[in-house]
């Protein structure tokens, strides 16, 4: 199927603007959406200020689209009711209104904190059991199982990325392993628009050496990645955190924060 009309949620968002700029131009027309203001509609743009919670809009907005890539929601960890309302109804909400619109794919921003409290010792791949490190990474688990119900029972195509640490660069040793460059985002953004596949959850992340994820499932669709978080060793890898448990659990700080549990179960 051609894609002709691309939505993107969480337009006005960090890495809602690099997609928008990344997509400008090379589709008939782009919709942009977010609860916050955005920047004027260019050429083949459409501005749409949307509350993801609110069904009605939300399948209003997606009205005519061929694809949509939902990087809209709570970005990171809050309270139950705020990680209810902006992930998980609002991902039904997409999800829905993408089936009612005979809406072809949905690229959909997951996150390592879906599987945040895999040990560090241990090379995981999309295959893993999930083991969200927060309620922002157990709505990240939900919308991948979204995805499954909508691709194997309506036929959306459904493309799960488990982003890493997108900055323009690491920022602490963890990045070494976690680091996703902005380049290679929007390679896989582009993978996500133009792969043959039915459903599948790939990680988000750079040609690190020192990744806790075999990522060779995106490979196979096609991913070459550009950058290395190599590049920035003498930056950061002294910059450890100084919790022993967000040392050793996959999604560091988010792992630590309120844990109780028994770390040595974990290892």
């Amino acid at each position: 199927m051609v894609i002709n009309r691309l939505l993107i949620t969480g337009a006005a968002g960090r890495l809602g603007r690099i997609a928008r700029d990344h997509f400008y131009g090379k589709f008939t027309h782009i919709r942009l959406s977010d609860r916050s203001d955005m920047d004027a509609a260019r050429k083949g743009e459409e501005i749409v200020q949307c509350d993801l919670v609110e069904r009605d809009q939300v399948e209003r907005m997606l009205e005519g689209v061929d694809a949509v890539i939902h990087l809209g929601g709570q970005p990171n960890e809050a309270e139950w009711d705020t990680v209810i309302n902006s992930n998980l109804i609002g991902a039904i909400n997409i999800w829905e209104g993408a089936h009612k619109a005979g809406t072809n794919r949905v690229i959909f921003a997951s996150s390592n904190h879906a599987i945040g409290m895999h040990s560090r010792a241990c090379k995981i791949d999309h295959e893993c059991e999930p083991r969200p490190d927060t309620r922002y990474g157990v709505s990240k688990a939900f919308g991948e199982d979204l995805g499954r119900l909508y691709s194997y029972k309506h036929g959306i195509r459904s493309f799960n990325l488990r982003i890493g640490s997108c900055f323009p660069k690491p920022t602490d040793a963890r990045g070494l392993s976690t680091w996703l460059s902005h380049r290679d985002l929007c390679q896989l953004l582009d993978i996500g628009l133009t792969a043959d596949y039915q459903h599948e959850i790939v990680y988000g992340v750079s040609n690190n050496p020192l990744s806790f994820w075999d990522n060779s499932n995106a490979k196979r669709l096609g991913y070459k990645p550009q950058d290395s978080a190599e590049e920035y060793r003498t930056e950061i890898e002294g910059k450890h955190f100084d919790d022993p448990v967000a040392e050793q659990l996959q999604g560091g700080g988010f792992s630590a924060s309120g844990f109780t549990g028994d770390l040595d179960s974990l290892l």
